[in-house]
């Protein structure tokens, strides 16, 4: 649930709900918005949840068990992922190493599921998990100008370079943690950690003071994703191979065994998957379902994951997965019971001022 309410209403938010968790949906006219987060700089409410992993053996712990090796250092994190047995992507996670503890965040709603399930697996190891979601606020600020905007406000360090590095300042009076994304919106971009009980004022600092930035809900970061070529979690990723999404920023070949890792570098010796994520610019204003079938002639080449009318280009777009060694060329996506053009385009479909560190990448 979101930990501002009452001062989202105060903006005139219309609620949707991620995972069990409400979020703001928009503000009105999210189009409008967008091109305010495009040309300045905007702030969200992010509906993580948050695991909070802690005691002496809290790294190997959490690193045995992802896709990604987990730092060792404090201030640094790294984008991993759980797999099931068959390499299929059970949960995501940004895996933050702050001092003497881990913060996992995870997709809405999946916080307390995955506490319980790894509380159940620590044996004789050092390690306490807990599901830790109400005890943070976390706002996203993306836009060229979001360097700017964290710098117009935060006092103390300058604002972190390196990707999903943090530093810790103040906002005001409150304390802050000001982590550089991997850019998801195609835009520069920080995340602000505070505790919950200083949210509200952390929110209103970081729309308000200093360099003013606009309030945007999910509406709105979702126009920015799919822009962005960015795969995300409740329609690319669960239950799909990463290899096949190009996820290679979350695969790390050199480390030792977790769960799904046979299946994996199996994928990555033999050179190419079955499959690819690709991006489909439509003909008219057809915008169609995930599922929707993709078709080459009256060959069946694969399905819509996402799609959706994108602001920036006033066309519908979509991100499908077709055959790995699919010639570009003209295509047809089934909507309505009709076949609508499609043609496969480069990622991203918006260059904006920074790259997804999720852009499909593959061998």
């Amino acid at each position: 649930m979101t930990v501002v309410s009452e001062l989202h209403e105060s903006h005139g938010a219309t609620f949707t709900e991620r995972g069990g968790r409400r979020v703001v949906d928009h503000y009105g006219r999210p189009e409008r918005v967008h091109r305010a987060v495009r040309n300045v700089v905007g702030t969200i409410e992010m509906g993580y949840g948050v695991v909070e992993v802690t005691g002496s053996d809290r790294v190997d712990f959490v690193d045995n068990a992802v896709s990604n090796r987990v730092p060792e250092e404090d201030s640094r994190g790294v984008y991993a992922l759980l797999l099931d047995p068959q390499g299929r992507i059970e949960t995501e996670l940004y895996v933050y190493n702050a001092d003497e503890k881990l913060l996992c965040f995870v997709p809405p709603g999946a916080a307390a599921e995955l506490a319980k399930e790894w509380d159940e697996k620590t044996f004789i190891q050092d390690v306490t998990v807990r599901a830790a979601s109400d005890d943070f606020g976390v706002f996203g600020v993306h836009g060229p100008k979001a360097t700017e905007k964290v710098a117009s406000v935060l006092t103390g360090p300058s604002s972190p370079d390196e990707p999903l590095s943090f530093v810790r300042g103040r906002i005001g009076g409150w304390g802050v943690t000001v982590v550089r994304t991997d850019d998801l919106t195609g835009e520069e971009g920080y995340e602000v950690i505070c505790a919950a009980a200083d949210a509200a004022n952390v929110f209103d600092a970081l729309i308000n003071h200093g360099l003013n930035a606009a309030p945007f809900g999910y509406r709105t970061l979702e126009y920015l994703y799919l822009e962005a070529g960015t795969p995300r979690f409740e329609t690319e990723l669960a239950g799909t191979v990463p290899n096949v999404l190009g996820l290679r920023n979350a695969l790390d070949f050199e480390k030792g065994c977790y769960v799904g890792q046979e299946v994996v570098s199996k994928i990555e010796n033999r050179g190419q998957p079955s499959r690819r994520l690709v991006g489909l610019e439509l003909e008219f204003d057809a915008i169609p379902t995930g599922g929707a079938a993709v078709f080459d002639g009256d060959g069946h080449v694969g399905e819509v994951t996402r799609a959706d009318y994108s602001p920036s280009l006033d066309a519908p777009i979509a991100l499908a997965l077709v055959d790995y060694g699919l010639e570009a060329g003209e295509l047809t996506v089934r909507v309505g019971g009709d076949d609508v053009g499609a043609a496969v385009v480069d990622l991203p479909f918006v260059e904006g001022s920074s790259r997804s560190g999720r852009l499909p990448q593959y061998p």
